[in-house]
């Protein structure tokens, strides 16, 4: 396998993707992993988790890493989830993640704006929900109570995405 190379600076906005192995849809037995492992990262590191969504059999979040390096960041994530989905489930070896994941660096805030929009309605573009507010998983939750989302939002039309998000 060739080394993926990665541009990553300081203080850079990122969104990316992880996908599950063989894409099993794990996520969502115990999403209560994910609460764990996210705010246990939050706490130890210097970061900002922007918006995020989780599906079955994988995740997008924007992060801003500050001084982390985003790479760093998602293997704190899939080590630390593994562990405890291991542990609750009480296995011992089994492979959890794919490999690698999905990057691209926010340009502008259009592109910032697309990507978190993408990233809450994913569960209608997945067909799990046609109202992306029934979302448990999700900080689309936020943001429609901070004003940014109408109530009626991605619900009475579908929403076409351009471009690549690392699915």
């Amino acid at each position: 396998m060739s080394k993926l190379l990665r541009y990553y600076s300081d203080n850079q906005i990122y969104f990316i993707t992880s996908v599950t192995f063989q894409r099993k849809p794990i996520l969502l037995d115990n999403p209560e992993i994910w609460t764990n492992t996210i705010n246990s990262i939050r706490k130890d590191s210097r970061l900002e988790l922007i918006a995020w969504v989780l599906m079955s059999d994988h995740f997008h979040i924007i992060l801003d890493s500050k001084e982390n390096k985003p790479d760093l960041v998602i293997k704190r994530i899939k080590l630390k989830y593994s562990h405890q989905f291991r542990k609750i489930n009480g296995l011992y070896r089994c492979k959890i993640w794919q490999a690698r994941f999905w990057d691209h660096i926010i340009r502008n805030q259009k592109d910032f704006n697309r990507h978190i929009d993408y990233i809450h309605y994913n569960p209608v573009k997945h067909g799990y929900t046609n109202n992306p507010f029934n979302w448990e998983y999700s900080s689309i939750h936020n943001y429609r109570k901070d004003g940014y989302y109408s109530d009626d939002w991605g619900i009475n039309e579908k929403i076409k995405f351009e471009g690549g998000f690392g699915e």
